[in-house]
């Protein structure tokens, strides 16, 4: 099968990584692969040059060898240099002039998943809008041999695709009565195969959680938001910034909770207040009366007041400058929020999903539907097509007459949980919303090694605290500051700019309550803490553990006691994702960016990477997966000599491979933890050893800057989330706890828990149940959901094709 790829609609980050996956799975499934320049203008167009090159279809079997001449024509063949060249030509006399659609081959692609934008471009093409432009682009992908599409664009363009898929069959007959193509043609091309994936920074797909680019733009945002907070505060100013969103506000939402702004606008739910300048500036008052310097306010390109009046950061401006005496900016980011290098998500999920498209293109039957490739509950999944965009046009429908309350609720449930969140840690009450009677001092401290996120948690929790009339009681460095009576009372204001740092605002160490169990109790009782957070990674978990088997023998342990997940090793089991995790992730992909480039731009060298993670693989394995890595080294698989061997074997088959001029550098990962034996310098060893006039080695170690740094929204934005599932937890608990008053007040089992992310969903584990789960003497679950994408690292490298 031949089966072409093209970007089409407002380029997004991770375009390049879709393009990348499809064309590097298509020849691994034994496809002929092709790119079609400018999008669906490109289809209109076509070759208006010679034919381009070919090649007999290559065998559709996954074992392919390297003794197999097409696989090796594959490897090498494809004109996707030239995409890089802004002029079209090659020294080699070939040209892009005129061309369209161009077959490309797996070193052609290599390294596109770390630039933004689309290397094949993109454009609005009206020439498809219109019967005979499509007539046109059926006749250009027959005259290829080509009939297999993945598209990759916002709704629109993936409404064109079923579009044109559905006329496919009669374009096909009208071309034949044209006489522009062969009986032998129709016969072979009487359907087209289409799937779609959603690249658009606005998150506004619905049957997907996660689109194409949306990540990245987060980060430009929160980036640009991070960098206006010191100037606010230094004049103590207001800053207005609008955001894209014209019919979603997910930019809009998750950058005010990442950034910790005060207020809001998004078009699916507008100020319930009428006038909502009076809200507004009630609300920033408050910010101000209790001292704070500095307010953001975030305005989504869409927003709108419940009449539908749109609400533009100018007239924003206005209202805070004339009714509050505010000195106020306006910033309007603009194209900044689609430009720049992928994050990691951008690479790894444009990557799962462009593999995934090829499948579906190959199992595809013409009674079987066009389907978008999306993310939903953290899983690739595939879902009919016209039902996605059908979905996404009724949420702008409700919008349109009025109805947000529908159009909250096409949305996925996590995004009014964020709204919720957003509101009650952004808001600063009057009066607490609880009775006394119903108030809980509540004890917060990290353990462990430091990881992103765990300020944002202990921030909203705080904010969260003051609102209901909690007392939040912060335990400086942990366990030691506890015996330490290390204990304050922390503010509303205090914890303001802490979502945007990193590390341990409270101090952490590793030191368990079992230090001195009883002291710990006593200290309990002392400064009466009505229920625990505990943020950190597994020496948390640990601790939780400790505590709640203490019960036995101490009734001051009979509080609600909750576990946050926190930890950039991702160690933590039945939870899909720590706090820190995704920073650390995002600290690799940056540092290995920078090694890939010294790597290239010398002798054609092999980098041998370390990186953290205890005894969990999880940031070597989907590290190596961000960054194209060649080989990854984790302690669930371990090394061994047969290991290293075929290893040496492929990096020289891979290198007398690359033709002159086109050799890079490749990184390997390799896990601390992977082996004691094999360590990074003895790898580091034997390959320079190995690789002769081939190639040379060097190795870095990473250590503890991915521990460090600003933490990533995604990190903030889970930070929240999950402090204010905790304190939910808490609550219940504590009420129950409560009825209990004329009865012996012993805690269940299950107030003893750990917050975790399952399927998208957070969820209370009793820690009980979790020690079920966990390889307690290597510190991981049992079951690593990201283990399979070992495989896939090395697959995409072409190791199991050449050894």
């Amino acid at each position: 099968m031949k089966l072409a790829v093209l970007t089409s609609g407002g380029d997004s980050a991770g375009m390049n990584a879709v393009v990348r996956a499809v064309v590097k799975a298509g020849i691994l499934k034994g496809c002929e692969t092709w790119i079609v320049r400018e999008g669906y203008e490109g289809l209109v167009r076509g070759n208006t040059d010679a034919e381009t090159p070919s090649s007999p279809l290559l065998s559709t079997t996954l074992d392919v060898k390297i003794n197999d001449p097409t696989f090796i024509q594959n490897l090498r063949f494809g004109d996707g240099a030239l995409l890089r060249d802004g002029t079209g030509d090659h020294p080699s006399g070939r040209t892009l002039k005129g061309r369209y659609i161009v077959r490309v081959g797996w070193d052609d692609v290599r390294g596109w998943f770390a630039e933004g934008g689309t290397l094949i471009g993109t454009a609005r093409s009206q020439a498809f809008r219109t019967p005979e432009g499509r007539l046109n682009a059926a006749y250009n992908l027959i005259k290829e041999g080509i009939d297999a599409l993945v598209v990759c664009g916002g709704d629109g363009s993936l409404t064109g695709a079923d579009i044109f898929r559905a006329e496919w069959p009669s374009l096909v007959q009208t071309l034949r009565s044209q006489d522009r193509i062969t009986d032998e043609q129709v016969s072979r091309h009487g359907h087209l195969r289409i799937v779609g994936l959603v690249g658009s920074i606005d998150n506004d797909m619905s049957m997907t959680d996660l689109t194409i680019g949306a990540p990245t733009a987060l980060h430009r945002i929160c980036e640009a938001i991070d960098n206006i907070h010191s100037t606010a505060t230094s004049h103590s100013r207001a800053f207005v910034l609008e955001v894209m969103g014209r019919h979603c506000g997910w930019l809009s939402l998750m950058g005010g909770i990442s950034s910790g702004a005060d207020f809001i606008f998004i078009p699916e739910s507008p100020p319930k207040a009428d006038p909502w300048e009076d809200a507004m500036c009630e609300i920033i008052s408050k910010h101000r009366e209790i001292g704070k310097r500095k307010t953001i306010v975030i305005v989504a390109e869409g927003a709108h007041d419940v009449n539908l009046k749109p609400i533009r950061a100018e007239y924003v401006k206005d209202v805070l400058t004339d009714r509050l005496g505010l000195d106020t900016r306006v910033t309007t980011l603009g194209h900044i929020q689609r430009g720049g290098r992928p994050c990691a998500w951008d690479r790894i999920l444009p990557t799962l999903q462009g593999v995934n498209a090829v499948d579906a293109l190959l199992e595809a039957t013409p009674d079987s539907p066009s389907y978008m490739i999306g993310i939903q509950e953290n899983r690739v999944r595939r879902v009919p097509l016209v039902e996605a965009v059908k979905m996404t046009k009724a949420v702008a429908e409700a919008i349109k007459v009025q109805d947000f309350e529908k159009a909250m609720s096409l949305r996925d449930p996590e995004f009014r949980e964020n709204l919720e969140g957003f509101i009650a840690t952004s808001t600063l009450e009057k009066q607490p919303l609880l009775p006394p009677e119903k108030r809980i001092r509540v004890g917060i401290m990290h353990v462990g090694a430091p990881a992103g996120g765990m300020n944002a948690a202990t921030r909203a929790v705080v904010r969260y605290c003051k609102r209901q009339g909690h007392t939040p009681l912060a335990i400086s460095n942990g366990f030691k500051g506890l015996l330490d009576d290390n204990i304050h009372e922390l503010s509303w204001l205090g914890v303001d700019s802490w979502t945007v740092r990193g590390g341990s605002e409270l101090g952490t160490n590793r030191v368990l309550p079992d230090i001195d169990l009883g002291t710990v109790a006593s200290k309990f009782q002392e400064h009466h803490i009505q229920a625990l957070l505990i943020i950190g990674g597994f020496e948390a978990f640990n601790a939780l553990m400790i505590l709640e088997a203490g019960r036995v023998h101490y009734p001051a342990f009979h509080i609600p006691m909750v576990h946050i997940p926190a930890t950039i090793s991702n160690n933590v089991p039945m939870t899909e994702f720590s706090l820190g995790s995704d920073t650390s992730l995002n600290a690799l992909v940056d540092a290995c960016d920078s090694i890939k480039q010294s790597a290239s731009a010398s002798r054609n060298r092999v980098f041998v990477v370390e990186t953290q993670g205890g005894m969990c693989g999880y940031i070597a394995t989907m590290g190596a997966l961000a960054v194209g890595a060649s080989i990854v080294y984790t302690p669930e698989v371990g090394i061994n000599l047969d290991t290293l061997r075929d290893d040496v074997k492929w990096l020289k088959k891979r290198y007398a491979l690359d033709e002159k001029g086109k050799s890079e550098g490749r990184i390997v990962i390799r896990n601390e933890k992977a082996s004691t034996v094999y360590t990074t310098e003895v790898i580091t060893k034997i390959f320079k050893e190995e690789g002769g006039s081939l190639f040379d080695s060097r190795s870095a170690s990473l250590g503890h800057t991915l521990q460090g740094g600003v933490p990533s929204p995604l990190d903030r934005a889970y930070g929240a989330r999950y402090a204010l599932k905790s304190m939910a937890f808490i609550e219940k608990h504590h009420e129950q706890l409560r009825e209990k008053k004329f009865k012996a007040r012993q805690a269940g089992p299950d107030s003893a828990a750990v917050i975790t992310l399952q399927s998208a969903a957070l969820k209370w584990v009793p820690v009980r149940e979790m020690v079920e789960h966990a390889d307690m003497k290597n510190r991981r679950g049992k079951f690593a959901w990201w283990g399979k994408h070992k495989g896939l690292v090395e697959s995409l490298a072409a190791r199991p094709q050449l050894v």
